[in-house]
């Protein structure tokens, strides 16, 4: 096997780990379980979660990954030979692919709406009040036609295939060095102009100012959902992407600074949104999924001067989300291509991206000629994104866990954190309370609490 590839500069690697954690569940989730959750009581649950227990379970896939020094199925079997702790790993390929396939459409349809956007159609009858029901109907016609979705969906697998043929450094660090601090300055360009709008203190309150009697069970654990939703953690991207760094990486300070990269990204998309749904009084729509992204916002757009223009760049947003979520998760099977069976970059590449072709048209078709095609009441899109995150991603994440904190070598964590003895690592106690006790636990209640 070839030598691990490692990515080459400090900030590159920061911002690939935060390219991978900030995407769509940052920009798209986020508000949404926010709204239906009580706002700002649902905000400082998910703070407390990425905190408290996030960290803790990064870190254990960030040392997995590093002592490893391999993809998701060889760190178990180099650290564990012998025993079936692989198929943690390899459990954590299927759901990683699994995600892609249907991710793959969702940032078709950003490709699409930025189309539309730039080329005049999307306001071109949908201006001012009510026009909610213009951008509904224009959305669900587009995802429901059989053709212009797959087109979109197509040209985004072959953008990810160039990017992900020119490997570690020259694609993913790249592409992240310059798409990171893009997001953040167009959420900040659209925070601007949200903040100056005549509802902002209302919405700036119901963001920020927390009404405790909203804090319920329910809350907690959908906030504790969320927490691992957005930092991507039981999908095998941390532990594939950790592999890639050096070994004088400070895990501790990196994975502080994913997490709080991701947290604002969060709260800027909550500045961005909150002011404006007061606003225009769209608080009292469902805003979800799609509604809130290809709906609610274009709607919120569309009321303001130089429409085109800032539609324009939230949509350049959200697709720069989509790509950097794309890419991470479509690394996780090109790593196990590449080291499990020897192929090169551009061949592991392709065979893992072009059988996407197939799987995510059915994804799109389900909203289309495929739709009366059902697995248990589901369309294929619905019951892929259900069974992902409902029982793959919790099951993939205590499985780490316990490895992590009952079964990995002695004192692998300790070694990892403290960098091999080059500094002493003040958390490592803590860390393995989590990840032994608390992690698994609260990850199992939020898998149960889906099916009651």
């Amino acid at each position: 096997m070839s030598k691990k590839a490692q990515f080459a500069t400090k900030i590159g690697l920061v911002a690939a780990t935060v390219g991978s954690a900030v995407g769509l569940g940052n920009v798209w989730r986020f508000p949404a379980e926010t709204q239906s959750n009580g706002g700002a009581a649902f905000l400082l649950l998910y703070v407390g979660c990425v905190l408290l227990l996030g960290i803790p379970v990064m870190l254990a896939e960030f040392s997995l990954g590093r002592a490893g020094r391999s993809d998701a199925i060889g760190v178990f079997r180099r650290l564990s030979p012998g025993k079936a702790w692989w198929l943690v790993g390899a459990l954590a390929i299927l759901t990683s692919y699994l995600i892609l396939s249907y991710y793959m459409v969702v940032a078709g349809w950003t490709l699409e709406y930025l189309f539309e956007t730039l080329s005049g159609g999307l306001y071109s009858d949908a201006r001012g009040a009510g026009s909610g029901a213009v951008f509904a109907g224009k959305m669900a016609d587009f995802i429901s036609s059989d053709t212009e979705p797959l087109v979109f969906t197509v040209l985004v697998i072959a953008i990810n295939v160039a990017i992900l043929i020119a490997g570690v450094q020259k694609g993913i660090e790249r592409l992240s060095n310059v798409l990171m601090p893009l997001l953040f300055l167009i959420l900040l360009a659209l925070c601007a102009v949200t903040l100056r709008l005549p509802g902002a203190a209302d919405g700036l309150e119901f963001f920020l100012a927390p009404d405790f009697s909203k804090i319920t069970p329910a809350v907690f654990i959908n906030a504790l959902g969320q927490a691992f939703f957005s930092l991507s953690l039981g999908m095998g991207i941390l532990v594939t992407y950790a592999a890639y760094y050096p070994s004088h990486t400070k895990l501790g300070r990196t994975a502080g600074i994913v997490s709080l990269m991701s947290l604002l990204v969060a709260v800027l998309m909550g500045l961005v949104i909150f002011p404006a749904v007061k606003t225009f009084g769209l608080d009292r729509e469902s805003l979800e999924g799609t509604t809130l992204v290809f709906v609610t916002l274009p709607e919120v757009f569309s009321r303001l001067p130089l429409s085109e223009l800032w539609s324009a760049l939230f949509f350049v947003l959200l697709f720069v989300a989509a790509v950097t979520s794309t890419v991470s998760i479509a690394e996780v099977s090109v790593s196990c291509l590449q080291d499990r069976f020897g192929m090169s970059r551009r061949k592991a590449v392709l065979v893992s991206l072009t059988p996407l072709l197939l799987f995510s048209a059915l994804n799109s078709l389900s909203f289309g000629s495929l739709s009366e095609f059902r697995i248990m009441g589901m369309t294929i899109f619905e019951f892929l994104d259900n069974f992902t995150t409902n029982v793959l991603l919790p099951v993939v994440a205590i499985g780490v866990c316990v490895y992590m904190g009952w079964f990995s070598p002695r004192g692998l964590l300790a070694r990892e954190l403290g960098n091999y003895g080059s500094h002493r690592s003040r958390v490592t106690g803590a860390v393995l309370f989590i990840i032994r006790y608390v992690a698994p636990l609260l990850i199992a209640l939020i898998m149960i609490s889906n099916f009651v």
